[in-house]
């Protein structure tokens, strides 16, 4: 049994802990009972010694399989990774949303996807990021009463995503901090106004508005001071075709759209300058969570 998540670009500028798109890259596990636990990864993390011993995966695999079958049988799980670790393209959503997956599957649970992106509020409180990983597309979505209401919007092939990979994190959790507490009304107008363009641009598919639409007052700049390099990576792309370029989730990626046509040049441009980033050019995922019996 194989159980897929694709990457995220989560915020998408104004759009703070309520915004996020699927990106074709995608975090993979197969499994099967065993008589002992076995944790093997491939690609991303695999030289990381603590995923084995310390593996978010598994423990949240365990409470739903417990919770589900009232048992506690040993699987064997081998992972394949194609998502930057720490670097906003959300890692940690798909190794929740997969975790959850594939513990009702395990259990012989039918679940509804809404059923699981809901699960996965317990383990990551913003719906940004496990909203696209659950249902891919682009999403807007928010919190009412525990629960994730969301509006999915299906991306075309025309348009590609480019992401500048710095070689160096930025820490969620400490981005967060270095935010302020409190917003002017005349700040909070803008992003909200701002939010509401972008969405309207994306269901329209106004692409060309976006680049307006996408501007943010909340949190970007104060995340790219910590890696001030972004501010040039933006600049360049948007110089060179980008319809929109913004900070991916708290960062260190960086990720623009662009047409199709444009894609190579904005590729090239960005390699040229950024030598110590990893840069890739990614088709939209629509799919979201796939599950392969």
């Amino acid at each position: 049994m194989t159980i897929s998540v694709p990457a995220t670009s989560a915020n998408l500028g104004p759009g703070f802990d309520s915004l996020g798109l699927a990106l074709q890259l995608r975090n993979q596990v197969e499994f099967h009972a065993s008589h002992f636990l076995s944790v093997s990864i491939k690609g991303e993390g695999q030289n990381n010694p603590r995923l084995k011993g310390n593996n978010l995966f598994v423990s949240i695999f365990n409470d739903h399989y417990t919770r589900l079958t009232q048992s506690q049988q040993k699987f064997k799980f081998t992972f394949y990774n194609q998502i930057p670790m720490s670097r906003g393209m959300g890692s940690s959503s798909a190794v929740i949303v997969s975790a959850i997956a594939s513990a009702h599957e395990a259990a012989g649970v039918r679940v509804s996807k809404r059923r699981i992106l809901n699960y996965a509020l317990a383990y990551e409180p913003h719906p940004d990021n496990i909203t696209p990983a659950v249902m891919g597309g682009f999403n807007a979505a928010t919190l009412e009463k525990n629960k994730v209401f969301s509006q999915k919007k299906h991306l075309p092939d025309y348009l590609k995503a480019i992401i500048a990979v710095p070689s160096k994190p930025i820490n969620t959790s400490r981005s967060r901090t270095l935010l302020p507490k409190s917003y002017s009304k005349e700040n909070a107008i803008y992003n909200l106004s701002h939010t509401a363009l972008t969405v309207a641009a994306f269901f329209n598919e106004d692409w060309e508005m976006l680049r307006l639409a996408t501007q943010d007052r909340f949190h970007q700049k104060v995340r790219m001071k910590m890696l001030p390099e972004l501010f040039l990576v933006q600049k360049t792309a948007l110089e060179n075709g980008a319809l929109m370029s913004t900070l991916s989730g708290s960062g260190s990626s960086f990720f623009s759209m662009v047409y199709d046509e444009d894609a190579s040049l904005l590729v090239n441009k960005l390699k040229q300058k950024f030598t110590d980033m990893d840069i890739k050019c990614l088709d939209f995922d629509n799919a979201g969570l796939m599950i392969e019996r």
